[in-house]
């Protein structure tokens, strides 16, 4: 293994999130230097990662932030963002939700009517807002995390737009942007050009805009082989496709993307154990110190994650199931061909940058590990591990009394 692996792990233990911040970084830039000749502004999608030293490092490349609560806002103004870097796109939230972002200052996003009009009968012209669309494109790789077609929640039905046109003269609401995001592991430049004659079209309703937010939806590479979003091909295509529209509007706007896998995925790992290698009459499975409370993206959208066992580079291939010690059906991948697991060996699952920590969970009474920051070689703690007493610290435990007098 490794020296810096072992060094992190003798240190830290088993499971860890451990994260390379030049890879960040380079993910980052990669979608800065794809957009020629436009006002690009990228506003990190931090439900992906929200560790503040990740949010800090972002903001030294000069990033903004997407955040969906208030309490994402709270934590990137903690990070040191401006209010005015922060563009608030929450979703079936109360109106008090959203008059909190405004006392913050922030670019507040409205994805439905009824919050628009009694936004409109508070703020009238004196807040600027931005307006989610619903295209009604199905667009990505997975039903579960397409948000664009007909029958998703998200955004104002493009088809309500004479609608959303009439309230907005109707309170004088100053509206500065237009939305949109269909959905995640898009390949296809065209689905964005789509998205784009779409919202185009729309905005040709509003002319006070500032700037026009295409979401985001990169996809990124899970395995050897796999293909990622062409993000240069889809820069020039977006980008020749802006001007123009520009040009036709009047004015120059800013072009947003809200990209937050894309820069943080590939850039994780989440470090296990292997606590048992257990050969079943049709299986052999390696169970590891850690679970879907831990990365529950392969439970949850079947998502296929690669798996290296670190310890044991020169070992003969072999056929495992990895699986976690949470109580129930908890699977990481199937049929995995590895380097022969030992126990006690290191496995490093990949792209858990994205939603890893994020949707972990104290499932099974078992706590959250440690995340470490790898940057210029040298590696950073920059969350410790839970215990016992992180687990019960919001518990109010009744006296003797009250529980016998239930």
């Amino acid at each position: 293994m490794a020296t810096l692996y072992q060094n992190i792990i003798n240190e830290f233990g088993t499971p860890l999130y451990l994260y390379n911040g030049d890879k960040t970084i380079q993910q980052f830039q990669k979608i800065q230097n794809a957009f020629p000749d436009v006002k690009l502004k990228i506003k990190y999608a931090m439900k992906a990662l929200n560790n503040i030293n990740i949010l800090k490092l972002l903001r030294s490349q000069g990033a903004g932030i997407d955040a969906v609560s208030i309490q994402e806002v709270y934590l990137a103004l903690r990070a040191g963002y401006k209010p005015h870097e922060i563009i608030f796109t929450p979703n079936s939230i109360g109106f008090e939700e959203l008059t909190e972002a405004i006392d913050q200052g922030v670019q507040i996003n409205i994805d439905n009517l009824t919050l628009l009009e009694k936004f409109g009968a508070k703020y009238q012209h004196n807040y600027p807002c931005c307006i989610r669309i619903n295209p009604h494109i199905m667009a990505g790789g997975n039903t579960n995390i397409s948000v664009g077609h007909i029958d998703s929640k998200f955004g104002v039905s493009i088809h309500q737009i004479r609608h959303v046109e009439r309230i907005v003269k109707n309170y004088g609401i100053h509206v500065n942007g237009l939305h949109m995001h269909t959905g995640s592991d898009i390949l296809d430049a065209d689905i964005f050009l789509l998205g784009a004659e779409i919202i185009f079209q729309a905005a040709r309703s509003f002319d006070k805009l500032n700037f026009i937010d295409f979401g985001s939806g990169f996809k990124v590479a899970y395995k050897d082989g796999d293909v990622e979003t062409d993000i240069d091909k889809v820069g020039s295509i977006i980008s020749r496709a802006f001007k123009e529209f520009c040009e036709n509007y009047g004015r120059e706007l800013e072009l947003w993307f809200e990209p937050g896998k894309f820069i943080v995925s590939a850039s994780g790992e989440l470090l296990v154990k292997s606590n048992v290698v257990k050969q079943t009459t049709s299986t052999v499975f390696v169970g590891v110190d850690s679970g879907q409370n831990h990365l529950l993206r392969p439970m949850m959208y079947n998502a296929y994650h690669e798996i290296e066992n670190i310890t044991n580079l020169k070992g003969d291939k072999k056929l495992y199931t990895i699986v976690g010690n949470i109580c129930e059906t908890d699977t990481f991948g199937y049929d995995r061909f590895l380097n022969e697991v030992r126990e006690g060996d290191i496995l490093s699952i990949k792209n858990a940058g994205a939603y890893g920590f994020s949707m972990s969970n104290q499932y099974n009474s078992r706590p959250r590990p440690a995340e470490v920051l790898v940057l210029n070689g040298k590696y950073h703690l920059i969350r410790r591990r839970e215990n016992m007493e992180d687990l019960t610290r919001n518990e109010i435990e009744l006296s003797s009394d009250c529980l016998s007098a239930l």
